[in-house]
């Protein structure tokens, strides 16, 4: 029989070890338990609700794993507004899937016990410390833990649900089983090698034999005009504010640095701490009996460890670790223990009886000044820079506001004088204003109409990174459609390309009937081209065209090769002759990981069928999103 996991869940270890890991599972989206919420919502499956702050979290995480990914180019995600909209509608796909995987795993009756939910809770890495569970890393979640407002019950249920969800997935993974003859068969077709050669009909070499006349040129112009549009060009002026500039005139004093610290003394204080133990029992006449040995000197370590009905401290002899007084659970809290070595009486427990003793006491400590001088100063200094900076963007876009013939008050009141562009369009914008709010800013109908420029200065426009600017429209050129005549040596090269693209499939499949005839060392010597020295392709590193055709030509027989047409990344027509096929030696290391492998995309392939199903016949309403 399975325990009770509400019952472990209400007792004060599990309590501790849920509070303290709580919010990481909420930073970092794991799905199933997801509560409802009152208001708004970004969707509703089946009547089961994701709120706009769950997708909000989520979509925060997905933002953070591709910054990671993609580094300093990171920063063009960040200014493509229709970048981050597809990525925040992606995140909410990925919830909905997950809710309807869970909903199904529910009417499957799955289930995991609460010995897997226990060990699931000692495997996760940032409780640990060298492999081993550690209390003490407890500590740096219990202040948060505090301002979430989330139960241990609900977090319970949380693990419960993502290991029996965990535990779907891995039966669908799982399920396609191919016979080992197949996977053999196909394994050595994965590793089977191929000895051909190459002879390569060059597109340049017909397209720079092309000739085209003025009419064909007018011909393909008028049947193609939009497509040689020049957009909308505008020149601006710019005046750009950086907080980082306003960091090199900020001066600190002594004064401030220590008003600061006194200011948020909070922060520099390390409040007092207590070591506890504990030792769970399931009735109030056995937690009664323990008590009473404990006082006449029994080990409290050694009592925990044979009978406390709490995995988790049992391990340790009891112990519970290090524990700020404002993050104790009501339990300890009850047992108001105040000096080294007491012993509570016995607690009452929603899932049994508890008898707590405090262990050790750890004093308040507060770092002094000169410890923290440096950082308070950096802290100081970037405050007062801040404070600088949004000041100078006030009185910069009043200048602004109130003068909107041009930039003049507005560089009186920055201080320096506005920056003016080159001719540029919405595609290529210069890098120093190349922000998705300055981009919209210049293209909008307030400061380009179907005039031209409207000859007012924007407002000031925050972007990311801490600059802001103010901006001015000096000229416009709309958008026109180029004249044939500017046009003419573009349109040249692409008619002289399709004329050179139908000729090479033609001299290219010529050349390949040939071959088949048993006439193509004539025909190739009329080309110009010659086969290669044979080379070996191995079909595990397929990555074009000319590999693909390779490995679906027949097997040679009786020594006559076989041929075969393709094309490779730069439009060349690739013939191929195959002279030898080997079949792949298949080892049962091989056998073993290409199970492995087919197993997993089967099943994955299993598991987006049947999330398409699923959404087929799911209710699914979405909401608001942003």
């Amino acid at each position: 029989m399975m325990d009770n996991l509400r019952t472990a869940a209400n007792g004060p270890v599990l309590k501790i070890v849920l509070a303290l890991i709580i919010l990481t599972f909420l930073v970092t989206g794991v799905t199933g338990y997801l509560s409802s919420e009152s208001g708004s919502y970004a969707a509703k499956v089946n009547g089961q609700t994701i709120s706009r702050a769950q997708l909000e979290q989520a979509f925060l995480q997905e933002k953070n794993a591709e910054q990671e990914k993609l580094g300093d180019k990171f920063s063009t995600l960040l200014n493509d507004e229709k970048g981050l909209q597809q990525l925040r509608l992606q995140v909410l796909e990925k919830l909905i899937n997950a809710i309807l995987v869970e909903q199904y795993a529910h009417k499957l009756g799955l289930s995991a016990s609460d010995e897997q939910v226990a060990q699931e809770i000692r495997n996760l890495s940032f409780l640990q410390t060298d492999g081993q569970f550690d209390n003490k890393k407890y500590q740096e979640y219990l202040n948060l833990l505090a301002r979430s407002n989330v139960s241990p019950d609900h977090f319970a249920e949380q693990i419960r649900q993502d290991l029996i969800t965990r535990q779907f997935e891995q039966i669908l993974i799982g399920a396609e089983i191919a016979l080992p003859t197949e996977i053999r068969q196909e394994v050595a077709l994965f590793l089977q090698e191929r000895t051909v050669r190459l002879a390569t009909l060059k597109l340049k070499s017909i397209e720079a034999t092309q000739t085209v006349t003025d009419e064909e040129l007018k011909n393909y112009y008028d049947a193609n005009s939009k497509h040689f549009t020049v957009p909308e060009k505008v020149k601006v002026s710019y005046i750009k504010m950086d907080a980082a500039n306003e960091m090199k005139n900020v001066t600190i004093s002594d004064a401030d640095i220590e008003q600061y610290y006194k200011d948020n003394l909070s922060k520099y204080t390390k409040p007092e701490q207590k070591k506890y133990s504990l030792i769970q029992l399931a009735s109030n006449s056995a937690a009664k009996s323990v008590l009473e040995a404990l006082k006449k000197g029994a080990d409290f370590s050694q009592l925990a460890a044979e009978k406390s009905t709490d995995k988790f401290s049992a391990q340790k002899g009891g112990d519970l670790g290090w524990m700020d007084d404002n993050a104790l659970p009501n339990e300890l809290i009850s047992a108001n223990l105040i000096q080294k070595g007491q012993l509570s009486d016995v607690i009452k427990l929603s899932g049994g009886y508890a008898i707590f003793r405090l262990d050790d006491i750890k004093p308040q400590e507060i770092k002094p000044l000169a410890d923290m001088h440096a950082e308070i100063e950096k802290t100081v200094k970037q405050e007062k820079a801040i404070d600088a900076f949004y000041a100078l963007q006030r009185k910069v876009g009043d200048a602004a506001a109130n003068d909107n013939e041009s930039l003049t008050a507005a560089e009186k009141a920055a201080g320096y004088q506005a920056v003016t562009t080159d001719w540029f369009d919405r595609d290529h914008v210069p890098v120093d204003i190349n922000f998705s709010q300055v981009v919209q800013a210049i293209f909008s109908d307030n400061l380009i109409d179907d005039k031209g420029a409207t000859g007012i200065n924007s407002d000031v426009i925050s972007v990311e990174g801490n600059s802001a600017f103010i901006v001015r429209v000096d000229d416009v050129k709309p958008e026109t459609i180029q004249p044939f005549e500017q046009a003419k040596t573009e349109i040249a090269e692409l008619v002289k390309r399709q004329k050179a693209e139908k000729q090479l499939q033609l001299e290219s499949e010529k050349l390949l009937v040939a071959l088949k005839e048993g006439k193509g060392e004539p025909a190739l010597k009329a080309a110009g081209i010659e086969f290669t020295q044979p080379t070996v392709m191995k079909n595990m590193f397929q990555a074009n065209q000319v590999t693909d055709v390779a490995f679906t030509l027949p097997h040679p027989k009786e020594g006559k090769p076989v041929y075969g047409l393709a094309q490779d990344e730069s439009g060349n027509a690739v013939l191929i002759q195959l002279d030898k096929v080997v079949p792949g030696a298949v080892t049962d290391e091989q056998l073993k990981q290409y199970q492995v492998s087919y197993q997993y995309q089967t099943g994955a392939s299993m598991l987006a069928s049947l999330i398409a199903n699923l959404r087929d016949n799911a209710d699914i309403k979405f909401g608001q999103i942003e």
